[in-house]
């Protein structure tokens, strides 16, 4: 395949062709996948370039290894930000002409990645598009609203605070590009995201109307149900006619979802204000019906994974493979109704293959699971209405004394990030430094961030907020991130303990507090190196995991949980 695209690259007259993962939605579970479908890389972001004599593929430190796996003889494999695409394409001699296609790109990703070190040319017709000739042949599935009594806010009172906004900034207008702040906004889900109720849309909005734009085949439900009256519906391809007909000077648009091709539409008539979607911050503010119904849902999700635990724990005889294990795991959260399907691939890691960061498991790459593994299950599911996320890494023999010695650093970390004072460090720059401390006197590290921001009933990854070396924006209550250090020994290994917290206001503290509730392996933990306060702390997490979900167990699982306690 990558030959053919070769070729429609010398029919092009371009050295080089641009293939991200995204799709024009900038979905991180985009349909089409063109870049496993020209590279093999199955991770969820990447950047691909094909030149005349050879092949480059860029992916952050969660994949550098997976990458190496699925298509390191193709490809030659770099990991950003330790190496951008510009850096290497600027030691070839002579200046490359890169062809893209510009629904696929932001303006601000092009230039982070390529700066001016090559003429970059935008190609309307998708090149892996035409080799693939790739068409979706879906049953369409239509949007549809939630009711405030789940969305905990009406659409008016939203716009209204958006309005206020856009007023105090004197924007005409507001291009919505992400179709989840879309989904936030207007309390509508969808089924066009494998892993998350996304409806695949997009709004302009100003102080006269809302224009929506979809499928229009998806809209029957929403169109009879928002009882909205200034909202136009049209198909994404009336987006040109609908720009042309409005009035006023300025236009904002969001920098990191407003793809090249719908800006310069957009610049045809109006001045462009580059900024950041509003949608995202007012989003990551959780309101009490979502925090609570949040709550209600790892209640559930936690019973599910504590029995998945207790009967992958308890076994005789393991004799099972990694699919096994993510198959009884998925099994034991479909008896729960509210269950609707996962919130990202499992990711059920035996050995070495637990080293893999975003490992998922194939017919060629599943392992029977041994006596003597490390154990890694990160997985998370969809429920009516909330969104889970969850690590746990086990052992199922007495495991060496190193590898019980780093789990405790990983534990410890963990620990130090939920007891974070969040009156005093409030950003997730501040915070990671506090999870890799007890890594780092031994010189050990892991190469994801500490944490990501999750959504309500929405992505299981969404911003701004997150637990990374590079985040400085503050912490606040009603926000939802993850907590997740880890360490991975290549080709051994790998170990991560993952809860999602919420900041939660009490008088004038600000403090995190447990959404997930899941025994933590106390065979893996050296008790010696926790502090009294970190046992406390140990001790009252599985006291609140078995006040809660214990009434869901069977004798069994609830005389192993107690035992933790």
């Amino acid at each position: 395949m990558i030959n053919l695209l070769k070729k429609l690259m010398n029919n092009k007259n371009i050295d080089g062709y641009i293939i991200p993962k995204n799709d024009e939605f900038f979905s991180e579970y985009s349909y089409p996948n063109r870049l496993k479908l020209i590279s093999n890389f199955s991770g969820s972001a990447g950047l691909a370039i094909i030149l005349k004599d050879k092949n480059l593929l860029f992916v952050d430190g969660r994949y550098t290894l997976q990458a190496s796996i699925e298509c390191g003889k193709n490809f030659k494999i770099f990991e950003i930000p330790k190496v951008r695409p510009f850096e290497v394409i600027k030691k070839i001699k002579h200046k490359l002409t890169l062809g893209f296609d510009p629904k696929l790109f932001t303006e601000i990703s092009l230039k982070a990645n390529f700066k001016n070190i090559c003429n970059l040319v935008p190609v309307n017709n998708n090149l892996v598009d035409e080799i693939f000739y790739l068409k979706n042949n879906n049953k369409i599935k239509e949007f549809y609203c939630l009711n405030k009594n789940i969305a905990g806010e009406t659409i008016s009172s939203k716009l209204n605070r958006l309005s206020s906004i856009l007023k105090k900034k004197k924007i005409n207008n507001i291009f919505i590009s992400a179709p989840e702040n879309c989904a936030w906004l207007l309390n509508i889900r969808g089924f066009d995201n494998p892993n998350s109720p996304i409806p695949n849309c997009q709004l302009i909005i100003n102080n006269k109307q809302i224009y929506f734009f979809s499928d229009i085949s998806k809209i029957n439900k929403i169109k009879n149900s928002i009882k909205y009256k200034k909202i136009k519906f049209y198909e994404f391809k009336e987006f040109p006619k609908v720009i042309n007909k409005l009035k006023g000077k300025n236009f904002s648009i969001d920098r990191n979802s407003c793809s090249i091709f719908n800006k310069s539409i957009i610049f045809s008539k109006f001045n462009i204000i580059n900024d950041i979607d509003p949608c995202y911050s007012l989003k990551a503010i959780k309101n009490k019906t979502e925090i609570k119904n949040m709550i209600n849902t790892h209640i559930s999700d936690g019973a599910a994974l504590t029995k998945f635990l207790y009967w992958i724990k308890t076994k005789k005889k393991l004799n099972l493979t990694e699919i096994d294990a993510e198959k009884k795991l998925e099994n034991f959260r479909k008896k729960n109704k509210n269950f609707l399907y996962p919130s990202f691939n499992t990711i059920a890691g035996s050995g070495p293959n637990g080293a893999i960061i975003h490992y998922r498991a194939n017919k060629k790459t599943n392992r029977k699971i041994k006596k003597n593994d490390i154990f890694l299950c990160d997985s998370g599911g969809q429920y009516k209405y909330g969104t889970t996320d969850v690590t746990r890494t086990v052992c199922f023999s007495n495991p060496k004394s190193k590898i019980k010695n780093i789990f405790t650093r990983v534990l410890k970390g963990h620990i130090a990030v939920s007891n974070t004072n969040l009156n005093k460090i409030n950003t997730g720059e501040k915070i990671d430094k506090r999870a890799r401390t007890f890594l780092k006197k031994i010189n050990l590290d892991y190469s994801h961030g500490t944490g990501h921001g999750v959504g309500y009933f929405l992505n299981v990854h969404e911003g701004p907020q997150s637990i990374s070396k590079f985040n400085n924006v503050k912490i606040r209550p009603g926000m939802i991130v993850s907590n997740e250090p880890g360490y991975y020994k290549e080709k051994k290994f790998g170990i991560r303990i993952e809860n999602l917290i919420y900041v939660k206001k009490n008088k004038k503290n600000i403090q995190f507090k447990n959404l997930t509730l899941a025994p933590i392996d106390k065979d893996l933990i050296n008790f010696k190196m926790l502090s009294s306060n970190e046992k406390k702390y140990l001790h009252n997490y599985h006291l609140d995991v078995y006040s809660k979900i214990s009434k869901y167990l069977n004798k069994g699982e609830k005389k192993w949980l107690s035992d933790l306690i």
